[in-house]
């Protein structure tokens, strides 16, 4: 399957169409395309609601999991990131050849439903680029199936 192309004619031209963003959108070339007004990098979160659980993805290549703090503060879920590397290359007399500095931080707020989420399970783990957070639900937010009514 072939990239996907923006294709900018509209049948309403002063109406952006909902997909542009969406379809278009590089979900792990975060570091250039999504910054806040400080200019840092916010990276892309998928959120994927499913009867036991919320599900957010959250694409952060390059960092590690030590890298991230995830707090629940009464129904806001906040994910922040901070990473530092510093290079440095000195010749024998402490001269500085080459030193390079490099730092990437975002934070991102989520508010949950109230009183509809457990939020002593929640859980999180980091796999090949990509943060996993579930945020279980409580019973009463769960779906439950029809209940078929007995006539009498």
């Amino acid at each position: 399957m072939g990239p996907l192309v923006k294709n900018n004619r509209s049948l309403f031209p002063g109406i952006p169409s909902f997909f542009d963003d969406m379809l278009t959108r590089d979900l792990f070339n975060w570091p250039m395309n999504h910054s806040n007004s400080n200019g840092n990098s916010v990276p892309a979160v998928n959120i994927k609601e499913t009867n036991d659980a919320f599900e957010l993805e959250v694409a952060a290549p390059g960092m590690s999991k030590q890298d991230f703090r995830i707090e629940l503060d009464n129904n806001l879920l906040v994910i922040s990131a901070h990473k530092e590397d510093k290079h440095e290359e000195q010749d024998e007399k402490g001269n500085y050849a080459r030193r390079e500095f490099s730092y990437q931080s975002f934070s991102r707020s989520f508010s949950l439903p109230e009183r509809l989420v457990k939020g002593e399970e929640i859980s999180a783990k980091y796999i090949d680029g990509v943060l996993h957070i579930t945020v279980p639900k409580a019973e009463e937010a769960k779906v439950k199936p029809a209940k078929q009514i007995a006539i009498e």
